[in-house]
C-alpha cells in the first residue's frame, strides 16, 4: 500500500535454487526486484501482504515470524549483501567492531581476546578486506572497499544462501568485475547466490540462469549461456532490454514501462511489444521459462554491434 494505494510489486515469481548455482534476477530499476529480496528475509513494511511460498530447507520464508526470521534466518541461513552498503554499515563503528560484534553473534567464537581477534582477521580476508583497514569508519571506505566489508559480514555465518542485492551499484566497471568476481568465488557445494541486479554485462559475467524481471513479473527464466548467446531471449521484452547493450545494438525499448500501481490486466508489456495482439489481453503464464503469448524463435538471434 502506498498513499492509500495497492501497489502490486511482485506477482506470481516462482523459480529455484540450488547449491552450487548462481541466479541472477534482473530487470530495469522498479520493476520488483529488491521489494522481492525483502519479502525472502521479511524486511517489508509492516502494511505488505504477502502470498504464496518461499521454501528455504524446512522454513517457509513468506510464513516466519519475527522470531524465527531474526534468530535462524537472517546472517545464518541468508547472508545480505546490501545496496549501497556504506549505508548499511554503522556510520560510528570500525569495520573491526562491527565484524566482531557479527561474528559474536553468530558463530561460537569468544566475545573478546585472541580467539575473536583471529576470527575477525579470518572474515576479512575471507572476502580479500585488507587487515589494515579494519580499525577504519565507512565513511573512510572507497566504494569497493564498503562492499567487501559488508560481503565479510554477510558470508560470517556460512549462510546457505547470498543474497546480493544490487551489489554493483554506483562502482565503475573494474570495481563491478571485481566484486561480481569475489561474490562468485564463494559459491560451492553448500552455497548459492541470488544475485539482483539491472546490470546485465555483470549477469553474464557470474549467472549460471537469468530471471528476467518486469514490471512486478518473472516473465523470462534461462539458462546463461543460451540468454546471452544463443538462442538468445524469447521473451520481447528481454530481447530488448539486451539489445539496448552498448555492445549489441544500442537500441533502446520504446515507451515506458507502467506504473505498478496501474498494471494492466493483460500482458505489462504489450502497450511497447510489437507483437502484441488481442490475445495479450490475457496475463501470460511462464510456460517453458518464457511468459508471452508470442516469443520469439530459436532463430532469432540477439547481434553484437
Amino acid at each position: 500500500m502506498r498513499d492509500g494505494v495497492s501497489v502490486r510489486a511482485v506477482s506470481d515469481a516462482s523459480f529455484d535454487l540450488a547449491a552450487g548455482e548462481c541466479l541472477a534476477l534482473v530487470g530495469e530499476s522498479g520493476c520488483g526486484k529488491s521489494v522481492l529480496a525483502s519479502a525472502l528475509l521479511g524486511l517489508l513494511p509492516e502494511n505488505a501482504e504477502t502470498a504464496g511460498s518461499a521454501h528455504l530447507g524446512d522454513t517457509d520464508l513468506l510464513a516466519a515470524d519475527e522470531r524465527t526470521l531474526a534468530r535462524r534466518i537472517r546472517g545464518r541461513r541468508v547472508g545480505l549483501v546490501p545496496q549501497s552498503p556504506a549505508a548499511h554499515l554503522t556510520p560510528v563503528r570500525t569495520v573491526r567492531s562491527q565484524l566482531a560484534e557479527t561474528i559474536s553473534q553468530l558463530t561460537r567464537a569468544g566475545r573478546r581476546g585472541p580467539q575473536l581477534a583471529t576470527a575477525v582477521a579470518a572474515a576479512a580476508d575471507r572476502a580479500a578486506f585488507p587487515l589494515d583497514h579494519l580499525d577504519r569508519y565507512p565513511h573512510e571506505l572507497s566504494g569497493g572497499l564498503a562492499q567487501r566489508a559488508a560481503t565479510a559480514l554477510a558470508l560470517v555465518g556460512d549462510a546457505p544462501l547470498l543474497l546480493a542485492d544490487e551489489p554493483t551499484t554506483g562502482l565503475d566497471r573494474d570495481l563491478v568485475e571485481r566484486t561480481v568476481d569475489e561474490l562468485r568465488r564463494h559459491i560451492g557445494d553448500d552455497r548459492a547466490l541470488l544475485l539482483i541486479t539491472h546490470d546485465l554485462a555483470a549477469a553474464e559475467r557470474i549467472a549460471d540462469r537469468v530471471a528476467v524481471m518486469y514490471a512486478s513479473r518473472i516473465v523470462e527464466l534461462a539458462d546463461a549461456d543460451a540468454f546471452f548467446g544463443s538462442p538468445g531471449p524469447r521473451h520481447p521484452y528481454a530481447r530488448g532490454l539486451l539489445n539496448a547493450l552498448p555492445d549489441r545494438e544500442f537500441a533502446p525499448i520504446p515507451g515506458m514501462p507502467p506504473e505498478l500501481t496501474t498494471l494492466p490486466d493483460g500482458c505489462a508489456f504489450a502497450a511497447r511489444c510489437a507483437r502484441a495482439d488481442d490475445t495479450c489481453a490475457w496475463v501470460p503464464g511462464l510456460l517453458d521459462g518464457v511468459a508471452c503469448h508470442h516469443p520469439e524463435t530459436a532463430g532469432a538471434e540477439v547481434t553484437r554491434a
